[in-house]
């Protein structure tokens, strides 16, 4: 087998060439200082490759082995030096460019490099590292936005570990609340919510392993090579060709994704909860037939635990990974709609600044709410209505306290009522045709809640008012027939 000096006189424990090297009786070689380091908590002196028990703390010097470390350090230390012609002993002070070689003022006037051309050495070696330094300017970025890519990814993995925990914590109270039959309800809800976490969580551990290990080559790479830039002309140009070729490969390495998965979806495990539960047990509970999205909410906004009201607070810090909606101080619903009717019930109170509607996906997802938006809202003591057309001022006296929003994606229209009288108040219509999000905003103390579907099905006076009329018409009229 071929003598490699990089490989035959590398310390086995510290990666470099020997040190005062000792022998053990299994004929492995190590540094003394090493080895002994290695054994300073063992009871047994084995070998670190082997594993064999040596018979002695102080094993032997190895001499040879320390001569020919010594010579290896000097041969590579000339070389280092500035490189000498192994044929002519003298120093390389030319670059041949037809043979893309160093070379001395002898080899220049041999016969092998007969009507070649050539430049000093130096000027070479200059040009090349500028070539390289060149080079590495679009590998260092991509090494930034890897780093970059990596740490939004541990902040959300902590982000949902804090998510599933709360989860967890909400669950376990809608549990207590329960009594001891209903332990086996809380087990599968505990269940699926760990199944979620622990699926997500295995996803990103594949991802961040990836990052890592891209992190770690474009680090090592951008590492070696600033190195050779360091190196003597000779030594420089002599590894110029591999280096280009491994930044070239790193290159070419895809760009992290910008996401990594999705967050724990808390209103699936906390959306109707409650009335679930006890509609195993025959009996009849309220439900709310929309839920907020907490990690749409400004950082102005604090949504309750149970998914159905929102209020103004201090602007909350707000991690990069979360979908908030920062430019509109709202939050959305949790589930869009598409399709049917759908009607929920607000309660906006004593609030001074609100608004209520839908708010299209598409707009969303581009973060400009505004040319998807149709709300009506309050502020200033004035009610109005706002569309992507326009802004209607609406001429109310009337200070509302509850509201219907009534949603219909087939007809392509939206109303709005007052709960308490059942008066109208407002229609658009030809809005959008695709998926709508539940529209809040709130800019006061004081909660907005969403109504349990229970509470808001009473009839209002106006309607039953509006239908013993239009009976009593139609009475008349089969009387005078």
């Amino acid at each position: 087998m071929a003598f490699r000096p990089e490989a035959d006189l590398t310390c086995s424990i510290c990666r470099d060439v020997f040190k005062d090297p000792v022998v053990l009786t299994c004929s492995h070689s190590f540094c003394n200082n090493c080895v002994k380091s290695w054994w300073w908590d063992k009871q047994e002196c084995e070998c670190p490759v082997c594993k064999s028990v040596s018979q002695t703390r102080q094993p032997p010097r190895n001499l040879a082995l320390r001569n020919l470390c010594e010579a290896a350090v000097q041969r590579k230390g000339n070389e280092d030096a500035g490189g000498v012609c192994g044929v002519h002993s003298e120093r390389f002070k030319l670059f041949c460019l037809d043979h893309q070689e160093p070379v001395c003022v002898v080899c220049r006037d041999s016969h092998a490099h007969s009507q070649h051309s050539f430049r000093p050495i130096d000027e070479v070696a200059q040009e090349g590292k500028k070539r390289l330094q060149v080079s590495l300017l679009p590998l260092k970025k991509k090494l930034k936005l890897f780093e970059e890519a990596k740490e939004q990814f541990e902040e959300k993995e902590k982000y949902m570990k804090t998510q599933a925990e709360h989860a967890e914590a909400q669950i376990k109270e809608h549990f207590k609340k329960l009594y001891r039959f209903l332990q086996k309800e809380e087990k599968k809800r505990i269940a699926a919510l760990s199944y979620e976490g622990k699926n997500n969580r295995k996803w990103f551990t594949l991802d961040f392993d990836d990052l890592s290990k891209n992190v770690a080559l474009l680090s090592e790479t951008i590492r070696v090579t600033e190195k050779e830039l360091q190196a003597e002309s000779v030594t420089f140009l002599q590894n110029l060709k591999s280096a280009e070729k491994n930044i070239q490969w790193c290159i070419q390495l895809k760009d992290p994704p910008a996401s990594f998965g999705s967050l724990i979806n808390v209103a699936e495990h906390l959306g109707n909860l409650t009335r679930l539960i006890w509609t195993k047990m025959e009996d009849t509970i309220s439900c709310t037939p929309v839920f907020l999205d907490p990690s749409t909410a400004h950082p102005h906004l604090a949504v309750s635990e149970d998914l159905t009201s929102l209020r103004y607070r201090r602007r909350k810090k707000v991690l990069k990974i979360q979908e908030t909606i920062d430019y509109y101080r709202c939050v959305l619903g949790s589930e869009s709609f598409n399709s049917g009717s759908h009607t929920w019930d607000v309660e906006v109170g004593d609030s001074g600044h609100w608004g209520l509607g839908v708010a299209a996906l598409f707009a969303y997802r581009k973060k400009d709410l505004k040319s998807g938006l149709w709300i009506i809202k309050f502020q200033r003591n004035e009610y109005s209505a706002m569309s992507p057309q326009n802004e209607v001022r609406l001429h109310h006296v009337k200070t509302f306290k509850k509201i219907r929003v009534r949603l219909r994606c087939d007809r392509r229209k939206l109303s709005f009522y007052d709960l308490e009288t059942g008066a109208h108040i407002h229609s658009f219509t030809q809005i959008t045709d695709t998926s709508l999000y539940p529209y809040f905003s709130n800019g006061k103390r004081s909660p907005m809640r969403i109504l349990p579907a229970n509470s808001s099905t009473k009839i209002p006076p106006l309607i039953i008012i509006g239908f013993i009329m239009m009976m009593m018409t139609l009475v008349s009229i089969l009387t005078l027939i």
